[in-house]
């Protein structure tokens, strides 16, 4: 049977109060989407406003360019299904197998503490099927808690963007939060590599990888995880 996958991307388009654009990062978005198109999986996007998600203009500079960043710049499917996700409320979590979130910097404004987007995760973890997150939308974690009202990501292994790739990036006194601490805040066992490398790690349903480079491996342990 084909496995469903849905991805829920950010609407939120402002950076700070910088008067930049933010949204999500191509690479975080491409690079799953075409590890689980190749799959063979169904594919769903969602976003908390339907319709396109604004993309971080950043990262459609040539220096952040991969092979699967040129695969999407040509696929009008692909970004005529991008143009018109659904929107979050419409999204019923007992259709698809697994949850995939898209990072960039839009996630800590609005998913990280999105009602609809918490008790998604919630109902697809308590249902048994995996959440994977990378880069910044590991904050979409940080604020759902399990049935007896801990964080989720209390005791687990997680990774996400860390302070010292922030810092790189000068967003660190733009960002409402930094993400590593919060998630060692909630009692996550914060884990990670050296800045930009590649790094993802699973533990049991949840599995996080640390920056956009991480973005296939995070997608390629949830494929496997719904292999078994």
């Amino acid at each position: 049977m084909t496995k469903k996958v849905l991805m829920v991307l950010t609407s939120h388009d402002q950076l700070g109060n910088t008067g930049e654009k933010t949204g999500f990062w191509v690479e975080e978005f491409a690079a799953p989407y075409y590890e689980f198109k190749d799959a063979g999986f169904e594919i769903t996007l969602a976003s908390p406003q339907g319709g396109q998600p604004p993309i971080d203009p950043k990262s459609e500079l040539d220096d952040f360019q991969t092979e699967h960043t040129k695969r999407f710049d040509a696929d009008s499917d692909a970004k005529a299904q991008l143009a018109a996700t659904i929107a979050l409320g419409d999204v019923n979590s007992d259709d698809y197998d697994a949850v995939f979130y898209p990072g960039g910097h839009g996630p800590l404004w609005d998913l990280v503490s999105d009602q609809t987007s918490i008790e998604l995760i919630s109902n697809t973890l308590a249902a048994q099927r995996p959440v994977a997150t990378v880069c910044h939308s590991t904050a979409v974690l940080l604020d759902v808690k399990d049935s007896e009202g801990n964080y989720i990501i209390k005791d687990k292994a997680v990774s996400g963007f860390s302070n010292s790739e922030e810092d790189a990036v000068a967003l660190t006194d733009v960002v409402p939060f930094l993400l590593e601490d919060e998630l060692k805040q909630r009692g996550g066992d914060y884990q990670r590599a050296d800045d930009w490398m590649p790094y993802a790690v699973q533990d049991g349903l949840i599995i996080t990888g640390q920056n956009p480079a991480s973005s296939s491996l995070v997608a390629q342990k949830l494929i496997k995880h719904l292999a078994k």
